[in-house]
């Protein structure tokens, strides 16, 4: 892999990650609900998720699912079902209004969520979306010199987006703080759950458009 193709992949994958997802949307309302600093745990269960499914992608995982539609199909509905229960949830829970005085603590009425917890629904949100394993599939290959050993090529690559997913995962949780600040009146907090909740439902029905 030349730098010039380095650069172009660093270049594509900073947009990909900018770009609001499921992941993004999830890590945002973490911080909002919990503080940017307890969201933590979340942006790990979705990092985590995200190397996984990039590893197994670049060690040909998605010939498997290409083969067993049913696999596909079962990680795909899995997807839409935890993605459209958060929906509902943020849906039904709107209205509550914020406290914003203490980052330490649940800025919200929600219950104190551990890590693990924050940590696990993290994990769902990025490992039940077959799409990125077959976008990898597909995306990662282009920037490889066949010519060269591809095991570390794809190691690079795997670490590039690994890394710039980070950053965008900070970008949202603080801009999660600083758009809670504006949620303490219930009448905003109602109005913002109702459309988050509104878009992961949106995100569950586009991934039922997801084919091999």
């Amino acid at each position: 892999m030349t730098l010039h193709a380095w650069w172009l992949f660093l270049g594509a994958v900073f947009l990909l990650c900018g770009t609001p997802g499921p992941n993004m949307l999830h890590v945002m309302t973490r911080s909002i609900a919990f503080g940017a600093r307890r969201s933590i745990a979340a942006m790990a269960g979705c990092l985590t998720a995200l190397v996984l499914v990039l590893a197994a992608s670049a060690a040909g995982v998605s010939a498997l699912l290409a083969a067993w539609p049913r696999v596909f199909d079962a990680l795909r509905y899995t997807g839409v079902a935890y993605l459209i229960f958060l929906g509902i949830k943020a849906w039904r829970g709107a209205g509550s209004p914020i406290d914003v005085g203490d980052d330490t603590s649940p800025v919200t009425r929600m219950p104190a969520a551990s890590a693990a917890r924050l940590y696990r629904g993290g994990f769902v949100i990025g490992i039940s979306n077959p799409k990125l394993l077959l976008f990898a599939a597909a995306f990662l290959p282009q920037f490889v010199d066949r010519a060269a050993p591809q095991g570390p090529q794809f190691a690079i690559l795997v670490a590039t987006f690994a890394v710039v997913e980070s950053f965008w995962y900070g970008v949202y949780a603080a801009g999660g703080r600083t758009l809670a600040r504006y949620l303490t009146r219930p009448a905003m907090r109602r109005a913002f759950d109702r459309l988050t909740g509104a878009i992961f439902v949106g995100f569950g029905l586009a991934l039922l458009r997801v084919r091999t």
